[in-house]
């Protein structure tokens, strides 16, 4: 007689849901224990019978503006002005870290009340400081109650599906193709023009570009970021064997991100957050939002060409004005990011002042994946156990999700739209088994809006009107890039083909000469859509963790086309050849290309484009003409 085993599967690391860190416990009781201080500090006045100046000023500590309801008569009207403007205070320091104005409001608005005052406060003045706190109280802790019991009930149907849906995600999953099978096709490199126009124009010039702010997700700096990680990755997995204009491209990326206006945000944002008025370097203390991200988008580039030239001293100056200059490199970046990782109480830690961003501490923790394997150095290994634990100690809510940002300073948890989506990709370049679990989470629960299973009319409508962070718009072209990207990272090809079909009808896209666009997307979001289009299973953990193939680096090269003239779909070498495969991106269809790398005085014979031979010259370049006519495949091979 057979037993049935009833005991419920788990998946490791998902076997019961999360509670609250040590850290953010102590930073939540902190917080708590300074407010009371103040509401006592405040009372003080009134119960020893202080002037009514000093009473009023005391109750507008327990609650901002409740001193002008002690203050009576017209001073009424200042109560709900100073709550508004609370509010923009409030997102002013979540913004750019400006922990100076809700303080300085309230303490502000406080001794206004006192001033405001005349011989004897209202009668209903303390009773209605009083309120304010206890009803504050009650809200906060039954909006805690609700949310904390839905999270709960979430977890454990995750813990119901999850042993099944990581089977169903891995036996879905396309195998990851050779590269020898694979190019861009004239969608994708509509894509990739997109990207490219953008990053070829004049290193001063922004055109394309949505300016807005530089403190919150519109910044400049995510838009280059984006556009630099999108032409990596093409160059890595499609065309490794090709430089010239698109790794000029990624240069002049790294050249605008170094550009005072791009990253002078930190000025502001160290001196009205940390009270620092003297040192405004931006790869010091906290600010993972540019050395993360940055040192990630330099190193892809490095990784891809065997260009050191940001590894070197001084090879990314941030140039405050005439006098002072602070030198880095992809080495002072990572460094930054290891120790403030080493640093920070909660192991990751803040973008602005006083606030934690999980997501670009993801990017922090990739940028280093890919520097010590580029550089030798060994930053992962002996820190990444430590803030995986950290991570799901003091950032993961009791669903199992990942938040989307703390307050360092209070340990509050605000919301910031996040989701398996965001992080699973690259936590595939440091835990794979973490994102899997991820993945599979969203593949069940944003597959789940699918309209009729994975049929070829099927379509995936997203609930509400979205928010496109690359503009603060309504819209959902961003998140059904990143779905698609996903969906592709872990070989879904059959789902990220019904998002791709569901975003170019959503997004409104637009062809004009060859490049593709979405009309409802942000420049950021037209970033992420155009890579989402040519991505394939493992293409980042591929760029990140392995890079481009060792033909890349020793195999003949394609340096020179011209843009947009020649559009470059492959590019790569089995070690003696070189095979392109080439589109007109114009209508001048005769064109000239470079080709270094060849052994000198060797002759070579070009197949496609126009039958020739041609020969090396002594520094091992050669340059010939070929005809470009549609798709256009050229095979450059050495003589037998």
């Amino acid at each position: 007689m057979s037993t049935v085993n009833t005991e419920p599967t788990t998946v490791p690391g998902f076997e019961c849901p999360p509670c609250l860190g040590p850290v953010t416990s102590a930073r939540k009781r902190r917080t708590l224990i300074g407010y009371l201080c103040f509401c006592v500090l405040g009372c003080v006045p009134y119960l020893i019978g202080a002037s009514a100046a000093w009473q009023a000023a005391g109750f507008g500590l327990l609650f901002p503006g409740a001193g002008f309801i002690s203050a009576g008569g017209w001073a009424l009207l200042l109560f709900p002005l100073t709550l508004l403007l609370f509010g923009v205070c409030l997102i002013a320091w979540f913004g750019s870290g400006m922990i100076i104005a809700p303080t300085f409001l309230w303490l502000g608005t406080a001794i206004l009340a006192g001033a405001l005052t005349g011989d004897a406060i209202t009668a209903y003045g303390p009773a209605s400081a009083v309120a304010l706190v206890l009803i504050s109280a009650y809200l906060i802790r039954r909006r805690n109650a609700k949310r904390s019991s839905a999270d709960l009930a979430l977890f454990a149907v995750r813990q119901q599906y999850l042993p099944s849906m990581i089977e169903k995600v891995r036996a879905d999953a396309a195998p990851r193709l050779p590269q020898s099978e694979r190019e861009l096709s004239l969608a994708d490199l509509g894509g990739v023009r997109y990207m490219l126009d953008r990053a070829l124009q004049p290193v001063e010039e922004f055109n394309g570009f949505d300016k807005i702010d530089q403190f919150q997700t519109s910044a400049l700096r995510y838009q280059i970021n984006l556009l630099g990680y999108g032409l990596a990755l093409s160059q890595c997995n499609l065309t490794p064997n090709f430089h010239g204009y698109v790794s000029q491209a990624q240069r002049n990326l790294v050249d605008k991100y170094l550009q005072k206006k791009v990253w002078d945000y930190w000025i502001y944002e160290t001196a009205w957050g940390h009270f620092n008025f003297t040192n405004f370097d931006p790869a010091g203390r906290d600010n993972v939002m540019l050395t993360g991200w940055l040192g990630l988008q330099a190193n892809l580039y490095m990784s891809n060409t065997g260009d050191r030239r940001y590894a070197s001293e001084g090879g990314l100056p941030f140039r405050l004005n005439r006098s002072t200059t602070y030198q880095h490199s992809v080495h002072t970046l990572a460094k930054s990011v290891h120790d403030n990782f080493q640093s920070s109480p909660f192991g990751l830690y803040a973008c602005e002042p006083n606030w934690i961003y999980p997501i670009c501490n993801f990017y922090g923790m990739t940028s280093l994946v890919i520097h010590d394997r580029l550089h030798g150095t060994d930053y992962v290994q002996p820190t990444l156990p430590s803030w995986l634990r950290k991570l799901d100690a003091e950032f993961t809510d009791q669903k199992g999700s990942v938040i989307g940002l703390r307050s360092d300073l209070t340990g509050m948890e605000v919301p910031f739209p996040t989701g398996e989506i965001a992080f699973a990709t690259m936590t595939n370049s440091f835990a794979a088994d973490r994102a899997e679990r991820m993945w599979a989470i969203a593949r069940a629960e944003v597959g789940s809006l699918l309209t009729d299973g994975l049929k070829k009319e099927s379509r995936l409508p997203l609930p509400g009107a979205g928010i496109d962070t690359g503009n603060y718009r309504r819209g959902h072209v961003g998140s059904y890039a990143g779905i698609i990207q996903t969906a592709h990272e872990f070989g879904d090809e059959e789902f990220a083909r019904v998002v791709q079909d569901t975003l170019d009808e959503y997004g409104a896209l637009e062809e004009q000469g060859g490049v593709y666009r979405f009309a409802k997307g942000s420049n950021q979001a037209n970033a992420s859509a155009a890579y989402a289009r040519f991505w394939r299973r493992g293409d980042y953990h591929n760029a990140i963790t392995n890079g481009p193939p060792a033909t890349a680096f020793t195999g003949p090269l394609l340096t020179g086309a011209s843009y947009p003239e020649v559009l470059v779909a492959a590019a790569t070498s089995r070690g003696d050849d070189l095979r392109l495969v080439l589109y007109p991106g114009t209508s001048q269809l005769r064109q000239e290309l470079k080709v270094e790398r060849l052994k000198p005085g060797r002759r070579y014979q070009v197949k496609g484009g126009g039958e020739q031979q041609i020969t090396a010259e002594a520094d091992g370049t050669a340059t010939f003409t070929v005809n470009l006519s549609g798709r256009t495949e050229v095979l450059i091979q050495p003589e037998a």
